[in-house]
C-alpha cells in the first residue's frame, strides 16, 4: 500500500519531497547543529515555518498517490 506513494523516478514526487526534507532539517536544527545548511535553506524558502514546509510536502505526496 505504501509503495504507491514512493516514486523516486517521478519529478512530482521529488517536488513534494524537497520541501518535506527542508522542513525536517529546519525543525531539527537544534538537534544536529547544521547551522550553515539551515541558513541556506532559510534563504531559499524565505520566512516559511518548517511546519508549513513539512505539511506541503506531505500533501503533495498524498495528492500524487491519490491521483495515480
Amino acid at each position: 500500500m505504501g509503495a504507491k506513494y514512493i516514486k523516486p523516478r517521478s519529478l512530482t514526487w521529488w517536488a513534494s519531497v524537497a520541501p518535506l526534507l527542508a522542513g525536517v532539517i529546519l525543525a531539527t536544527e537544534p538537534l544536529h547543529g547544521w547551522i550553515g545548511l539551515s541558513q541556506t535553506l532559510r534563504n531559499f524558502t524565505g520566512d516559511v515555518p518548517p511546519s508549513l514546509l513539512i505539511n506541503a510536502g506531505l500533501a503533495g505526496i498524498g495528492l500524487r498517490g491519490a491521483l495515480q
